[in-house]
This record gives structure tokens, sequence and C-alpha cells, in this order.
């Protein structure tokens, strides 16, 4: 594996891979609401396999001499509809079906997958996996046992991916409508809603043999205002792991369309940020960004075992001030980052990252865990079945604090207020900088002048140190996450916070 200095979070990233189409698999999607068994049923059906010639599989990937021998299936159906220029400007369907096969030997990985599900083609697969070791197999692979995950923490009901494209369509037109109607110098808006349904399955010659099935949707709108030669871009989404009642219940269409007109509108009225060193305060919800890539990257397990990490020789010590805890939890329910069990079958849980200031955790996977001496803990995560799975965050979350966010603004007699954001990125040095979209000018504790243009700048492990209040307020962001050139879903969360003193690049 490569790992990558400098990664993206993409806000806007829709959800779905790259097609594998069959024409046998298109027969599922005309019945409607029809839904996959998540148990041995699966793997017959859909990829042609006994229980025994998985064990067969895996144990011909051992044959070379490998530790340990891994088999992933996946079978995902993905959709999506974009309403522009006032017309649904397109619309598609894609259905991923293959099998990837992964073989560990020491700190090695070998890696083969298909999508031809011949005998033939899988057992090359596993050969080809089976490759990087050199020798007798010491190791036979155990007799099946099916795990059902613990937890169930997606809505099943009312699925997104079972609706008639006639329902999904409304629900943009909605969005749209909202949002260009929301004042005359909206110029230019695009709605569009993506959904699927994951069915995975997860085999090993240790002799787990578990199944999960992910469902997964989220409606964005971005809206452009223009006026007087300036133009700027508002956006908003919402979505996660749950069924259409989260968009009548929790959050409509109309609200979403309105809150990405809202921000393009006060856009226009923004003055460009003052640059400087100065005392910041973080909004909840969107500023969730900056614990994602500041705090969640450097504390993934591969780069601290690499030592590529700035965190990696701190385990156990204060590494902020002792108000701040974060965690990843991919318990929460319905969250775009919550899963039952990640990609290599590990069930899910709550890590305690750092607790109280002192660094207590590391998000691995099966590799991390076996070279670092410790035990998985749910965040083995690949995008596909054609990529290895890798330590990465879920559901990153800045535990709330004590203070009432209005007090945290009072506190403030000059500085900047971070509300939204157009992205960020981090090295494994921990300096990053984040693209703030809208913020505002804090002037003797009030907020007062709308910025634009600004950036923030630093380094986690002193931004850390310098979090003086933490609000007890809580708000989340839906995120699609890179590193290694993997993407997946997560979502990250803070409350309203304050940061003593920090780096703020805008106009000089």
């Amino acid at each position: 594996m490569n790992i990558v200095t400098r990664r993206d979070f993409i806000k806007q990233c829709g959800i779905g891979a790259g097609a594998i189409m069959t024409s046998t698999l298109w027969f599922d999607r005309l019945i409607a609401g029809s839904e996959l068994p998540a148990d041995l049923s699966l793997i017959r059906q859909k990829f042609g396999l006994r229980i025994e010639d998985i064990k067969k599989v895996l144990s011909l990937a051992l044959t070379k001499g490998g530790d340990f021998s891994e088999i992933f299936f996946e079978y995902r159906i993905s959709e999506s509809v974009t309403m522009e220029e006032d017309i649904i400007k397109s619309s598609s369907e894609s259905i991923t079906l293959g099998i990837g096969i992964r073989v560990l030997k020491g700190q090695q990985i070998g890696y083969g997958y298909t999508n031809d599900m011949t005998i033939e083609k899988i057992n090359q697969a596993a050969l080809t996996a089976a490759a990087i070791a050199k020798g007798n197999s010491k190791i036979i692979a155990a007799d099946l046992t099916v795990l059902k995950p613990k937890l169930q923490v997606y809505d099943l009901i009312n699925p997104a991916h079972s609706q008639k494209i006639d329902t999904k369509i409304d629900m943009i037109k909605e969005a749209y409508q909202t949002a260009k109607n929301f004042d005359n110098r909206i110029v230019k808006v695009s709605a569009s809603i993506a959904d699927e349904n994951q069915y995975i399955a997860v085999a090993n010659s240790e002799g787990l043999m578990t199944f999960d099935t992910r469902p997964q949707v989220r409606l964005s709108v971005a809206a452009t205002a223009a006026d007087k030669g300036i133009k700027n871009t508002g956006s908003h989404s919402a979505g996660g792991r749950v069924g259409m009642n989260f968009y009548k219940n929790v959050k409509s269409p109309t609200e979403i369309g309105r809150r990405a007109a809202e921000e393009a509108i006060i856009l226009l009225s923004a003055k460009n940020a003052p640059a400087g060193e100065m005392q910041v305060v973080l909004k909840n919800e969107q500023s969730g960004v900056m614990i994602h890539e500041a705090v969640g990257h450097p504390l993934e397990a591969d780069a601290n075992w690499k030592k590529q990490s700035i965190m990696w020789d701190k385990m156990g010590q204060m590494v902020s001030n002792p108000i701040v805890t974060i965690y990843d939890d991919a318990t929460i329910p319905n969250y775009r980052g919550s899963l039952n069990i990640d990609d290599e079958g590990t069930p899910t849980e709550n890590v305690m990252l750092i607790e109280k200031g002192k660094l207590v955790g590391f998000m691995n996977d099966r590799l991390a865990a076996n070279i670092m001496k410790t035990k998985p803990n749910g965040h083995g995560r690949r995008e596909t079945y054609q990529d290895v799975p890798i330590p990465r965050m879920n559901n990153t979350v800045l535990a709330p604090g004590d203070s009432d966010p209005k007090e945290i603004i009072e506190s403030v007699k000059n500085g900047f207020y971070a509300v939204s954001y157009q992205g960020g990125q981090v090295s494994n040095t921990g300096k990053f900088t984040f693209s703030v979209n809208l913020g505002y000018l804090i002037e003797d504790g009030k907020i007062t002048t709308p910025l634009k243009n600004a950036t923030l700048i630093g380094t986690n492990t002193l931004i850390l140190k310098e979090i003086s209040m933490i609000g007890n307020d809580m708000g989340f962001f839906l995120g699609t996450c890179g590193k290694d050139g993997q993407s997946v879903s997560v979502t990250c969360g803070t409350p309203t916070l304050k940061i003593n003193k920090m780096t703020v690049g805008g106009v000089v």
C-alpha cells in the first residue's frame, strides 16, 4: 500500500462505484421493493458458490504459504438523478458485482479480484493473491461458521433504492424550486439525489462467514447567486443510512434547498476575510471537517505503525487541552459513516481516540492490529471489491463541552467565525489547510460582517492545545473521504468551539 501524504475531503462527491453490468442482474430492479437475503442464499444467487466452494478458494489462496486468506463479496445497486437548468439533466443506474481475495503474509498483502463468477476466474484471483508468499502451506482454512452482526444501525424501512424514479424526481424538484425561488438573484441551481444498496459478505480462513446489507442516500443542492458582477455558491445536503421517511420527518427537500440558497445570498454581501493570527470560533456541523482531517487521519493506524504520522509516538501522552475528547463511533444509528461490521467482517464499536486530552487509541484494521499487537476495532474499510481494506474513519466526533455557544461568541473581542467549508487537507506532519466558504467577523462579542475567501491554517498538535471552550451543542456533517485512491462515506461531528490562536489566510 502507498500512503498518501495529503488527503482530500470531498464535500459533494456522489455515492457509488464504477458500474460492472450484466444482463441477468438488471432483472432484480424490475421487482419493486425486492430485497436479497443477507445469508448464504445471497452467495448462491449472485456468486454461484456454495459454502464448500468458499472454503476451497480460501484454502487455495493459502497454498503458497500465506498466514491468512479472506474473500470479500460485493453486490451493489446505485442510482442517481440530477436536475439542472429546469430539467432533469441526467439519471443513472449502475450495478457492481465482484469478489476480492486477500492473502496476508506478515506485513505483505496479496490481492486479486474478479467480476467473472466462473470458478476458474475465482481460483485465478486466489492464486494471484497467494503469490506474495513462497513456500509450502502450513495453514488450512477452517470450517466456516455464519455469524450475524450483533448490531443493526441502518434504517431499513422504506429504503430509497426501492422507490420509483418518479418519487426521487419529485423530491429533487421540490429542493430545486425552493432554492431557485428563494431570491431573484439565484441564477443557477443543481439538485441531485444519489442512493445505493450494498450487499456484502466476508469469509476468511479463520472460519468467519458474515453478511451485511447497507443502504445509503444523500440529497444535495448547490445554488449560485449573482449580483452586480459578484457570483457565489452555497450548498447543503442531508441523508445517511436512512429510509425515505427521513426526508419527511427529519430534513425535507425544501429545507435543503432553502439552506443552499440562503448561503449563496449571504455570500453576495460578504467581504474578503482579513489575514493574520486571531481567535477563531468554529460553528458546529460543518466544522467537523477539521476534526476529520486534522485529527482523524493522523490517528488511522497504518500511518502510525509506519511512523509516518505526527502521532505515532504519542500514545498515552497529553496531546490537547484536557477539555478535548474525540472518538470514532460507527455504531451511531443511521449516520453516513455507520456500519454494523467493517469490510473485514469485524464488529464495529465506539473507539476512544483522545480522552480528556490524552491520546488513548488508534483506528485500525486487521493488518495494523497484528503489527501493533492489539485487536481490530472495526475500521477496515474499502471502496469496492477491487480494493484492499485499510484503516479508515467512520463517524468521527468531538464530544460536546459545557459552554453555551452564545457565551463562546461573547468571549471573543475580535476574531473569525467559520461556518461552512469548501474542503480541507492535511499532511502526515499534522499541518492542515481548510478553505472556508462562509465566515463572519466577530467584534466585541457579536457576529457582524459576513466574510469569504478565508483559509484556516495550522498544525493539529498546536491547535488541539489552543482549544479553550467547547459548546454544549452538536452538529454533524456528511462527507466522502479520499485516501490511497479510495473514497468512502463518513460523518464528522463537532459542537461550537473556540480556538485561542489560529492563522487565518485572507486578503491582506
